[in-house]
């Protein structure tokens, strides 16, 4: 018998995977679940991933990527937010990003503080590799502040992670706001990871980045999103030399490189105008935001592709496995918070799924 271990005890399996494990045996549900866009590729993409396969370029890269692909990252960054992006490698997506810089930076004992609600990898992957998650609550307004972050700190953190426009709850930091965490960063010598996957889809404010804000920052981001290429598994990493080094040699011993013929097309896919995605993406978040606030206690988002209610009575597991029952599937809070109360809908579907959701949960609170 294999013998696990023993820092699989430090993590679960996802709750998301539990959940659609629970929701197995429904007939055409209603998905409100899904975190990946409702979007598919664009054609022009498909098209050069398509030449690249067939023209042979189908080995492995450069561990940090091809040279046109970082040129072109940091072309993003110029063009977008007026910043240089220093030290670009290419990940296997934000997620594998996420992993190579953790390792590359916490030891047995490192506090790492995020918000909560958070990312579902943030806890586990800090646990995994010995460090101690630090969830910062961030109810009822779902904003990581200054003051909120400085209560947190002790003589043991020594990472910030910082989630805007966030998941699971959309909501987004405008300039001033990630300046002020960038100095208390600064402040305590604090590392910080800034996980900009959905930086593309925001929808009230100009974007922003924090990238420049403090010499210590860690970027990540990707094109499963803006360019709807969850599968294709491209991201990249900017920041320190020591620590994006680190992440490369890390990487030749992992990862390898991300898929070669998908970071050419990636080049193509970061020039894509993003505006008739984000007005679309726009009204599906005016439709459910509007069908809740009467009925929920809900924060409007300014990004991503998630809202955050609070359930009726507030026992978010009960709700949803309510909800499931009436072939209506969201996720429960609990898989992204320390706190039961508020369940996750993601508007990545089409505005007649979204108006059936919004039905049911307008039953279910009915029905009380």
């Amino acid at each position: 018998m294999a013998v696990l271990a023993d820092r699989m005890n430090r993590i679960d399996a996802s709750g998301i995977r539990k959940v659609f494990a629970m929701a197995a045996s429904m007939k055409n549900p209603v998905n409100l679940s899904i975190g990946q866009p409702d979007y598919d590729v664009d054609t022009v993409v498909k098209n050069e991933a398509i030449a690249q396969i067939q023209g042979g370029f189908n080995s492995y890269t450069q561990t940090w990527g091809i040279e046109e692909l970082r040129d072109g990252i940091a072309g993003y960054y110029d063009t977008r937010f007026g910043v240089t992006a220093n030290n670009i490698m290419v990940t296997s997506g934000v997620s594998g990003g996420l992993f190579l810089a953790l390792m590359a930076t916490i030891d047995p004992g490192d506090e790492v503080i995020f918000a909560d609600p958070y990312f579902v990898m943030y806890p586990h992957l800090v646990s995994l590799l010995g460090g101690t998650p630090v969830p910062v609550s961030t109810y009822p307004d779902f904003k990581l502040t200054p003051e909120r972050v400085k209560a947190a700190i002790t003589d043991k953190t020594k990472m910030l992670i910082v989630n805007s426009p966030g998941n699971p709850t959309g909501v987004t930091l405008n300039k001033a706001e990630l300046e002020g965490l960038a100095a208390v960063a600064k402040k305590h010598n604090l590392l910080v990871i800034t996980d900009e996957i959905y930086e593309s889809l925001q929808y009230d404010e100009k974007a922003s980045t924090m990238v420049g804000m403090h010499d210590k920052v860690i970027l990540l981001n990707g094109l499963s999103k803006s360019a709807g290429m969850t599968g294709w598994r491209i991201g990249w990493a900017a920041g320190p030399d020591d620590v994006i080094q680190a992440m490369n040699t890390l990487q030749q011993y992992t990862f390898v490189c991300a898929p070669s013929f998908a970071q050419k097309a990636a080049v193509v896919a970061l020039k894509a105008d993003m505006t008739d995605k984000i007005d679309v993406y726009r009204e599906k978040r005016d439709l459910v935001y509007e069908g809740l606030k009467e009925r929920f206690e809900v924060v409007k988002p300014g990004g991503a592709f998630y809202i955050f209610p609070e359930a009726p009575g507030g026992d978010g597991d009960a709700f949803v496995k309510k909800a499931i029952e009436n072939n209506l599937l969201i996720i429960p809070g609990s898989v992204f918070s320390d706190a039961n109360t508020h369940f996750r809908i993601s508007f990545a579907a089409t505005n007649d799924t979204i108006r059936q959701g919004l039905d049911i949960l307008g039953r279910l609170v009915n029905e009380g």
